[in-house]
């Protein structure tokens, strides 16, 4: 009291504070001390934690690379590489308004339905010419690359899968316990003509496949390569998961219709997502199945997490069915146009030996081969060191790729960092 100048009161109060804290302990019959806590180092120190190594055994998945994508990016770096669309590109007041609208209605917080709320799941088969009733909402496009994959799979099965192909898929696969084995692409997508020889030599009944503006390398399957696909799914007895990520965001033409268009059977279990054309953090997405299938995807979602906040699923509603949304995806590929032009413009006036053949005709990514003696893996950690962040292609592969190559993103960076970027890895190319 004496040294800062305050009544008792307010001393009863500091030390009530503290002792909720844990900074103070008291002792009745003695009086009240500093608590003994050990510092993060100290407890480092004094725990033995080797027992986990044995009892974890080893570790299904590598999760760096995926974490890589999600981490945010310090001020001043130069960001070639993320998978979402920079904030400015965002409907972040759109997103508000829809969030609050959200908050007002009746029932906000109760349970949703396990399959997902009735109006938005008209709304996600909407977008993709779907059913109603076929749709499960999912919480992302990642999450629903989890669920397909333990659904459609038993542990220890093989999936085919594209190559190059997105690296979290490819994290979902071995985290559910399959393996991974690679079908080549070309400019027109995947090789369907390898696709039966794929499926009677391996013995998968599962196909992981991008269809539209494939990522990274931003490839559309060639019309006549879907029913070659379809045909070797049926004939093999297997399921073929379309990864339809981008679906909202053609900038050239209109997408071409998803595969599960052309499918009778039920072999072709769409997904979708919101997360790319909205926000990092709006994490809405559809898994689109029809048969036994539909009710094992039901079933694992539910056993996750008993389904989707429904808070998150109402906004996404208010969203999608406000006059802002088509606002939104209209000047979203205007931008993200101008942004790919802009990074192609710059890479052939000082890295004309990056710049990609053709241009993707929608997506996020450009999909540069490097010299056959530059290490991707090493030019991206230099990169790093320079405050540039790049993506090294090597991870988009299931076994040894065929050139090294780099995922230069032009959506999370505006015109003026996009050339800063592109002057910056001149310098660090030979």
């Amino acid at each position: 009291m004496a040294q800062f100048g305050v009544g008792p009161g307010t001393v009863a109060r500091a030390v009530g504070r503290l002792i909720a804290e844990g900074v103070l302990v008291t002792e009745p019959g003695r009086g009240t001390f500093v608590a003994h806590r050990l510092s993060s180092a100290s407890r480092q120190a004094h725990s033995d934690t080797d027992w986990q190594t044995v009892a974890l055994g080893e570790a299904p998945v590598d999760g760096r690379d995926v974490a890589a994508l999600n981490q945010p990016a310090a001020p001043g770096v130069l960001v070639l590489s993320t998978g979402y669309p920079s904030a400015d590109l965002q409907p972040l007041a759109a997103l508000t308004a829809a969030a609050v609208r959200a908050a007002r209605r009746p029932g906000g917080w109760a349970l949703a339905p396990a399959a997902g709320l009735p109006e938005l799941r008209s709304l996600l088969a909407a977008a993709v010419g779907a059913d109603p009733g076929d749709v499960l909402v999912i919480p992302g496009g990642q999450a629903g690359l989890s669920t397909a994959m333990r659904a459609l799979a038993p542990p220890g099965a093989p999936v085919l899968v594209e190559v190059p192909t997105y690296l979290g898929a490819l994290a979902a696969a071995r985290a559910a316990g399959l393996h991974p084995l690679p079908v080549p692409t070309d400019a027109g997508g995947l090789r369907a003509d390898l696709l039966p020889a794929a499926f009677a030599t391996t013995g998968a009944r599962l196909l992981y496949v991008q269809p539209t503006y494939a990522n990274p390398n931003g490839t559309v399957l060639e019309p006549e390569r879907r029913q070659q696909i379809l045909a070797a799914a049926r004939d093999a007895g297997a399921f073929v998961l379309e990864d339809d990520w981008a679906r909202y965001l053609a900038l050239d033409a209109p997408a071409p219709p998803p595969l599960l268009h052309d499918d009778v059977d039920g072999h072709v279990v769409h997904l979708s997502s919101m997360s790319k054309a909205a926000a990092p953090s709006l994490r809405i997405g559809a898994l689109v199945a029809r048969g036994p299938a539909a009710a094992r995807l039901a079933t694992v979602r539910l056993v996750d997490d008993f389904g989707v906040a429904r808070p998150l699923q109402e906004t996404a509603l208010q969203l999608l069915g406000a006059p802002a949304w088509p606002r939104h995806l209209n000047q979203l590929t205007t931008a993200l146009r101008r942004r790919r032009d802009h990074l192609s413009a710059e890479l052939y006036r000082h890295l004309p030996q990056l710049l990609p053949p053709v241009l993707p005709r929608g997506g996020l990514h450009l999909w540069s081969r490097l010299p056959p003696d530059v290490d991707d893996a090493e030019l991206t950690a230099r990169a790093r060191a320079h405050n540039l962040l790049i993506g090294a292609g090597r991870p988009y592969f299931v076994t040894e790729p065929p050139a090294p190559h780099l995922r230069l993103t032009y959506a999370g960076a505006n015109e003026e960092q996009l050339t800063a970027g592109v002057r910056r890895l001149r310098e660090l190319i030979p």
